[in-house]
């Protein structure tokens, strides 16, 4: 499979596309005036606590005040409340966590008052992004995101990732991390660092504590909220991410291209050279077409090979997909393997919109009726199998007996929403548009204005094919021609609007014409 990332960059925004076997997967896009990204950390404020959702809402300098969920403070809250207050108070200065002493876990039945008080500062870290009407989603357990490990300070276990299923490999890498690792320091081990060296895993440990350490020393001040440290950009964390050895190409503009160079340099040296400069005067999307793709990807109806098609809706609580064969049927075939066929080319893409569009929550999708359960289980390994390239978490039921397959997936950040309509050329929105019997009426003004206030003699009148033919008939342009004493030459145009007509000069240059005002009439 060939791997293609494509990032364009602007001034306010940055557009990033991941493509597989040159078709359109992943879409993110980011404002770099953005200051509220995941796995930022902060110094929030408590601003108030509600016991009946045994919740609080924290004021990290977001126009909407935060939520934390008792179940998303973390079983160490209390040492990290501790260490906090100590570093604020200017007792604790040393990053390292040796020497601390590690509380008592909190249970996971308690009360969120008995842990926090109304103004008490907090460490906490952005877990989801907002979305629609609802603040961002915060968790007391820090994590320090690397390419190989995760840091995870005030507590000593080595967990690693339920992906590496190779015992004799999971065992290694465990010994390994236990060997090196800090005191009070714990360590997820990620997938990407299936069979590689220790070294490796330690260069990337020990940029994570200096990462830790600069947290620490940004734990200080005396106005809150706060920002602590930032993630990485969008950029960073989807190389950081999805960087492995099947990317064939990374393509950018100017603005980022020695950043990532250099980034990738740090986290995957021999894939440096995959970076390539575009320098291009059309817009990098455009020049790939990318944006083509974008455009039929989105919108209500996504056509699929073969006639096929689904409808995504969307409403507050979940997203309902409804499958259709449209035109494709094959006489040959009966109605079963007929609508196994189509569900199968419809679960292909149900997974490539999930990714494409960031779609989370509970999704819904209505597949063609099938009588065998033979052909039903072919159908959810099918979209099982789609499914396993997303790194969303997300759970598949099988098919019920209504047909229905649903879905829960992550929901981390907004749903990536691109409206792919344009504006009516004709009626520019309205809805309405002028009398097709004023038209010859608007050519006339339009020619006597070229003829005697601009004084052109040799015209091209370019129109839809229709109105071509109308002038053509009752023959306009030879009358035009004797009253106006000026040679004009009709053309017809497929890619006009009914309505649509232009004057150009005999070098085809568009005459843009103005129209005088009262006062320099």
């Amino acid at each position: 499979m060939r791997k293609e990332l494509y990032i364009d960059t602007h001034e306010n925004e940055v557009k990033i596309a991941l493509l597989e076997d040159r078709t359109l997967v992943e879409l993110h896009g980011e404002k770099t005036s953005d200051n509220f990204h995941v796995g930022d950390i902060f110094i929030g404020r408590v601003k108030k606590i509600i016991p009946g959702l045994n919740a609080a809402f924290i004021n990290i300098g977001y126009e909407k005040d935060a939520f934390l969920h008792y179940l998303d403070l973390g079983s160490n809250i209390l040492t990290f409340n501790k260490y906090v207050k100590g570093c604020l108070s200017g007792n604790t200065q040393s990053p390292s966590l040796a020497k601390t002493k590690i509380e008592e876990p909190i249970s996971k039945n308690g009360k969120i008052k008995d842990v926090l008080a109304i103004n008490q500062l907090i460490l906490v870290q952005i877990a989801k992004e907002a979305i629609s009407t609802k603040g961002p989603r915060l968790t007391g357990e820090i994590a320090l995101a690397g390419r190989y490990v995760v840091l995870v300070p005030f507590t000593d276990k080595v967990m690693v990732s339920q992906k590496i299923t190779n015992s004799d490999e999971r065992n290694r890498l465990r010994k390994a991390m236990l060997t090196i690792k800090p005191k009070n320091m714990g360590i997820i081990i990620r997938t990407v660092a299936k069979d590689q060296h220790v070294d490796a895993l330690h260069a990337d440990m020990r940029t994570l504590m200096n990462k830790w350490k600069e947290v620490v020393s940004n734990i200080s001040g005396d106005r809150f909220p706060k920002k602590v440290i930032s993630e990485l950009n969008k950029v960073s964390v989807l190389l950081r991410d999805v960087l492995n050895e099947t990317f064939d190409a990374i393509y950018v503009n100017n603005s980022y291209y020695a950043e990532i160079r250099s980034y990738i340099q740090q986290i995957a040296p021999d894939k440096v050279d995959i970076v390539k400069l575009y320098k291009g005067k059309i817009p990098l999307f455009e020049y790939y077409d990318i944006d083509k793709q974008i455009k039929s990807s989105f919108g209500k109806s996504v056509s699929i090979k073969g006639g096929v098609y689904i409808v995504i809706e969307h409403t507050e609580a979940l997203h309902v997909i409804d499958v259709n064969s449209g035109h494709r049927v094959n006489s040959n075939k009966t109605q079963e393997i007929n609508a196994l066929e189509v569900n199968m080319h419809a679960a292909v893409e149900v997974a490539r919109q999930l990714r494409l569009r960031d779609m989370g929550g509970i999704i819904v999708i209505d597949f063609i009726d099938m009588q065998k359960a033979e052909h039903r289980k072919e159908l959810f390994n099918c979209i099982t199998a789609e499914m396993q390239k997303d790194k969303a978490r997300h759970t598949i039921l099988p098919p019920n007996k209504f047909g229905l397959v649903q879905i829960t997936r992550q929901r981390v950040r907004p749903e990536v929403n691109i409206d792919v309509k344009e504006l009516c050329p004709s009626c520019h929105g309205t809805g309405t548009v002028r009398p097709p019997v004023l038209i010859i009426d608007d050519i006339n003004n339009t020619l006597q204005l070229l003829t005697r206030t601009q004084k052109e003699k040799n015209l091209i009148l370019a129109l839809h094919p229709f109105l071509y033919s109308y002038l053509t008939k009752h023959f306009y342009r030879i009358r035009w021609m004797i009253k106006y004493r000026c040679y004009i030459r009709l053309q017809a145009k497929q890619s006009f609007q009914l309505l649509e007509y232009r004057f150009y000069n005999k070098k085809l240059g568009e005459i843009n014409f103005w129209i005088p005002t009262k006062k320099q009439q």
